[in-house]
C-alpha cells in the first residue's frame, strides 16, 4: 500500500478575507517570486504565529517575519504592501529572532489605522519560501478567524520538508562596482536578466536600500544604476551559489558590453554660434547625419479601445498568451530582415520584454481581478513606461519608448486591430510625436528621406536604427513641428539638427548641391563596385568583406565584395545559454560558403572571446586585466573540446568554397603549433585537407616575429583595432584615451610594415581586416606597405575600390615611404587628407 504524504496546516495569522496571491497589487508577490501561498485582507491587528517553530527571520522594519517549522517548512508572513517604507513605525514585535513560538502565539502588534493610511495596501501575504519542501498546497477560501482556521494545508515532499543547501539562507555577493559607462541600461539589463532566468533560485539585484527582481529587464532598469554604483547580487534557492558567482562575474564583465559600445550622450553639434529657432527654422538634436529635402508626412499613433472587464481569468490568460506569442513572431520576422547587428540587438531586447516577469506579474494580477487582457496589459506597460520616464538617467527615459512599442504591438493584437502600415511616397519626411523602434526598423530608405520626432534623443533606439539605415533624423524637435501642414516642403539637416520650413530657392539649391555631390560620387562608386579592385596601373588588390552570417554574405556579394576576409564566428556563440552544436555551426558556415560560391575566398576566424567579449555559458576566471589574459586562441586551447567541434564544422564547408581558417590573438609559435596540431587531427579525421591556414596579427610579438611565423602559415590578416591598443598600451574603450588609440599612429603603421616585410620574405600575402581597412583614405597607404587584401565593412567596399583605382602602385609606395618616416598621428592625418582623390 502507498503511504500518505505528511501534512502541515498553516493557521490564519489574522482574521479577515482570503485573497489569491495572484491578485496582490505587487509584482513580486503576485509573480510568486518570493514563494507560493495566499493573501489575507485583515480585520485584526495582532499577528499570530501561523505554525509552531523558530523565528528564523524578523525584518528590521518589524513588518515581516519567517518561522521555520519542525518539518523545515519556512513560512513568511508579510504585513501589507510597501510597509518596509514605514521603517518600523506602527509595528511592535512581541518576539525576537531565534525565539521558539507556538502556533497561534502573538508575534507582532501593529497600528491598523496607521498602516492602512500610509501603506500601499493592508493585504498580508502568507508564503512558503522554500517551495521545494511542498508536494502540494491546498489554499482555503472566504472569511477566516485568526489562530483558528487553516489558510493553507500542505502535503510535504518526501515525508519531510526538503532542506535547501545552507538551510535556505540567501547567498550574498561581495560589492560589485558597475563598470558600464551608462549603467545597466536596456541591453546590459537584458543580458543580465536573461542569464538570471537560467537559474531556479530567486535572485535580486541590490542597490543601496533598493532591490530589483534580477530576472526582470524593467525592474533592473528601474534601479537607474550609473557607472560607479556599488551593487550586490542576492540569491535564495538550490543553485544560489552558482547564480551569485556567475551573475557577479557577468556584471564585472559589463554584461558583454564594450566600453565604446555603450550609448552616451553625444557632444553638442559643432555649430558656432548655436542656431536659434526662428519662424522658418526648427531646432532639435541631430540624431542621424545627412541632409534631406522632402515633404512632410505626419505619423500619428493609432488608438486601441479595449473593454475593462474580461470574459473570465482563464479565457483572458489564453488570449494574452496567444497575443504575446504572435507579437514575438512579428518581431522575429522584422529582425530577420535586418542586416545591422545594432538593429537586431534592439529587437531582441523587445522580445525579452515580452517575457519580463514584472510586466507579466502586473498583467496577471489584473486578470485575476476580472480585467480583460487588453486592459490589464495596457495598465502594466503604461505604468512601467511612466516609471522609466520619471528617472534622472536620460538613457532609461528613452527606453520607455521601447516598452510602449512592445506594449502597443501586443495591444493591437488583443484589440483585433491591424496596425496600419505607413503609406509613403518617395521623398517623405516623417514628423511624429514618437516613432516606435520596430516602426523605424521597417522604414524603407528609398521612400523615407528623413524623419523628426518630438521625443527621444541621439541615444534612443530610434536614433541608433536611423544611423544604421543611413536615414537623416532629428529627435527632440519643437512641438511646432507637429502643427506643420501635411505636404509642406522642408530641408532636414541631421548633422545640425535643424528643420528648415518652406526653404527659399537659394537654400534648396545649396542643399541640392550638397546632396547631389555626395550622391553622384557614391552612385559612380556603386556602379563600378562589381569590377575587380586594382590600382590605376592594374595591380590587383582583393577587396573583401567582414561579415557575421549568410545574410551578410549575400549582401556583401551584391555590393561588390570579392569574398569574405573575416567571418566573425563568435556571433554564432552569442545570445545563447549553451555553445552551438557542430551541426548548427556547420549549417551556418555552409550557408555562407554557398552564398559566396566556389571561386570566392572565405576566411573563418575561430572563436574570439574573452576580455571584452565574454560568453555567459563560458565562465572565465576573474582577471585584473582580461585584455592580457585568457582571450582568443588562449581560450580555445584551454577548451579544446570547443575548438575541435568548431574546426570540424568549418571543415564541412571546404568543398563549397576557397576555405581559409584563421586563428586569433596568436602571440607565440607554440600557440600556433598547438592550434595547427588540433586542426591537422580534425583534417585527418574528416579528409578535408584543401584548406589555407593563417593567423591574426593583433599582438606586437606576432608582428615583430612575422618572418618567423610566415613559414608556418599561408597568410596573415592584421586586426588593426587590437593591434593599436596593444602597441600603444591604450584601451580603445577608455573614455579619455580612446581618441588617442589611433590606428594611424606611426608605431602601429610601422608594425604593419614590419608584418608585410616578414610575409614578403617567404612569399605569403597580408590582409587587413580591422577598422583601418574600411577607411578609404588609408587604402593607398596600406597597399603601399605591401597589403594585398583589404577586408572592410560592406558599405565601405565601393569607395575603397574607387579610391584604389585612382592611385598607381608606385604612388602608393611613395606615400607609404613618406608616412612611415613621420612621427605623429597629426602629420599622418594631414598628409592623408591632403592626398585624398
Amino acid at each position: 500500500m502507498g503511504t500518505t504524504a505528511p501534512r502541515l496546516d498553516i493557521l490564519a495569522p489574522l482574521s479577515g478575507w482570503l485573497v489569491s496571491l495572484e491578485s496582490v497589487p505587487d509584482p513580486v508577490f503576485a509573480g510568486k517570486m518570493v514563494g507560493d501561498g495566499i493573501s489575507l485582507d485583515p480585520t485584526t491587528n495582532t499577528l499570530l504565529a501561523p505554525v509552531a517553530g523558530t523565528v528564523s527571520n524578523l525584518h528590521s522594519a518589524n513588518h515581516a517575519l519567517t518561522i521555520t517549522s519542525a518539518e523545515g517548512v519556512e513560512v513568511m508572513v508579510h504585513v501589507g504592501i510597501d510597509t518596509v517604507m514605514l521603517k518600523g513605525k506602527g509595528f511592535r514585535p512581541l518576539v525576537g529572532q531565534g525565539d521558539k513560538v507556538a502556533a497561534g502565539q502573538p508575534v507582532i502588534e501593529f497600528d491598523l489605522d496607521h498602516v492602512a493610511c500610509n501603506a500601499a495596501s493592508l493585504l498580508t501575504q502568507i508564503i512558503v519560501t522554500n517551495g521545494e519542501s511542498v508536494l502540494k498546497m491546498h489554499p482555503a477560501q472566504g472569511m477566516v478567524a485568526a489562530g483558528k482556521d487553516v489558510v493553507l494545508s500542505l502535503e510535504l515532499a518526501n515525508g519531510v520538508a526538503a532542506q535547501s543547501a545552507g538551510g535556505g539562507e540567501p547567498v550574498l555577493s561581495s560589492d560589485i562596482v558597475i563598470p558600464n559607462p551608462a549603467g545597466l541600461h536596456a541591453r546590459p539589463a537584458a543580458v543580465f536578466a536573461s542569464k538570471a532566468k537560467s537559474f531556479s533560485s530567486d535572485i535580486e539585484l541590490i542597490l543601496d536600500e533598493r532591490s530589483a527582481n534580477a530576472k526582470s529587464v524593467v525592474a533592473i532598469m528601474g534601479l537607474s544604476t550609473a557607472k560607479g554604483d556599488t551593487v550586490q547580487v542576492r540569491a535564495t534557492g538550490p543553485d544560489a551559489e552558482a547564480a551569485v558567482a556567475e551573475l557577479s562575474q557577468l556584471l564585472r564583465d559589463r554584461c558583454g558590453e564594450k566600453e565604446d559600445e555603450a550609448p552616451t550622450a553625444p557632444a553638442a553639434p559643432a555649430v558656432a554660434p548655436l542656431q536659434k529657432e526662428t519662424d522658418g527654422l526648427l531646432v532639435g538634436v541631430g540624431a542621424s547625419p545627412g541632409i534631406a529635402i522632402g515633404r512632410i508626412v505626419h505619423h500619428r499613433l493609432q488608438e486601441f479601445d479595449v473593454p475593462e472587464q474580461g470574459q473570465g481569468n482563464i479565457v483572458e490568460q489564453q488570449l494574452f498568451t496567444r497575443a504575446c506569442e504572435e507579437a514575438a513572431e512579428q518581431i522575429e520576422s522584422i529582425k530577420s530582415q535586418q542586416q545591422d547587428q545594432a538593429q537586431r540587438n534592439i529587437l531582441s531586447m523587445h522580445q525579452e520584454l515580452l517575457q519580463d516577469p514584472d510586466l507579466l506579474a502586473l498583467t496577471y494580477a489584473a486578470l485575476a481581478e476580472g480585467k480583460s487582457a487588453g486592459w490589464a496589459w495596457r495598465a502594466a506597460f503604461s505604468a512601467y513606461s511612466a516609471r522609466l520616464e520619471a528617472q534622472d538617467n536620460p538613457l532609461l527615459r528613452e527606453r520607455a519608448n521601447d516598452i510602449r512599442d512592445v506594449g502597443r504591438r501586443v495591444l493591437a493584437l488583443l484589440a483585433g486591430v491591424k496596425q496600419a502600415a505607413l503609406e509613403l511616397e518617395a521623398g517623405s519626411i516623417l514628423i511624429a510625436e514618437d516613432l516606435a523602434p520596430s516602426d523605424t526598423a521597417s522604414l524603407d530608405p528609398a521612400k523615407v528621406a528623413g524623419f523628426c520626432t518630438r521625443t527621444g534623443g541621439a541615444t534612443s533606439h530610434v536614433a541608433i536604427l536611423a544611423r544604421a539605415m543611413g536615414i537623416p533624423a532629428i529627435c527632440g524637435i519643437s512641438q511646432a513641428a507637429l502643427k506643420l501642414p501635411e505636404g509642406q516642403q522642408v530641408i532636414l539637416d541631421g548633422n545640425q539638427g535643424t528643420l528648415a520650413i518652406a526653404p527659399s530657392a537659394e537654400q534648396l539649391a545649396a542643399a541640392e548641391r550638397d546632396i547631389a555631390r555626395l550622391a553622384e560620387r557614391r552612385a559612380a562608386e556603386a556602379a563600378s563596385s562589381h569590377q575587380d579592385a586594382h590600382t590605376r596601373d592594374g595591380v590587383r588588390i582583393d577587396v573583401v568583406a567582414n561579415i557575421r552570417n549568410a545574410a551578410d554574405a549575400r549582401e556583401a556579394v551584391a555590393k561588390g565584395a570579392e569574398g569574405v576576409g573575416l567571418l566573425r564566428s563568435e556571433f554564432l556563440f552569442d545570445n545563447r545559454d549553451t555553445a552551438p552544436t557542430e551541426a548548427e555551426q556547420a549549417a551556418e558556415y555552409c550557408a555562407v560558403a554557398e552564398a559566396l560560391g566556389k571561386n570566392r575566398p572565405l576566411v573563418v576566424r575561430t572563436l574570439d572571446v574573452g576580455g571584452d567579449k565574454p560568453l555567459s555559458y563560458l565562465p572565465l576566471p576573474k582577471e585584473d586585466n582580461p585584455f592580457l589574459g585568457l582571450r582568443g586562441i588562449r581560450v580555445s586551447l584551454d577548451r579544446p573540446d570547443l575548438l575541435r567541434t568548431q574546426l570540424r564544422a568549418i571543415l564541412r564547408a571546404a568543398p563549397l568554397t576557397r576555405l581559409h581558417i584563421m586563428f586569433p590573438m596568436i602571440a607565440s609559435l607554440d600557440e600556433l603549433r598547438a592550434a595547427k596540431a588540433i586542426l591537422a587531427e580534425e583534417q585527418a579525421a574528416t579528409g578535408q585537407h584543401d584548406v589555407k591556414v593563417g593567423i591574426m596579427i593583433e599582438v606586437p610579438s606576432a608582428a615583430v616575429l612575422a618572418d618567423r611565423f610566415a613559414p608556418e602559415v599561408d597568410f596573415f590578416s592584421i586586426g588593426t583595432n587590437d593591434l593599436t591598443q596593444y602597441v600603444l598600451a591604450m584601451d580603445r574603450g577608455h573614455p579619455q584615451l580612446a581618441k588617442q588609440a589611433d590606428a594611424l599612429h606611426p608605431a602601429v603603421l610601422n608594425m604593419i610594415a614590419l608584418t608585410c616585410e616578414g610575409a614578403r620574405a617567404h612569399g605569403k600575402w597580408v590582409g587587413v581586416c580591422g577598422g583601418l581597412a574600411s577607411d578609404e583614405r588609408a587604402a593607398p597607404l596600406l597597399v603601399g606597405m605591401g597589403v594585398t587584401e583589404l577586408s572592410g565593412s560592406v558599405p565601405a567596399l565601393a569607395s575603397i575600390k574607387a579610391t584604389l583605382s585612382r592611385w598607381d602602385l608606385s604612388e602608393c609606395q611613395q606615400l607609404a615611404k613618406d608616412i612611415l618616416a613621420m612621427s605623429t598621428v597629426t602629420e599622418v592625418r594631414e598628409r592623408l587628407n591632403s592626398q585624398a582623390r
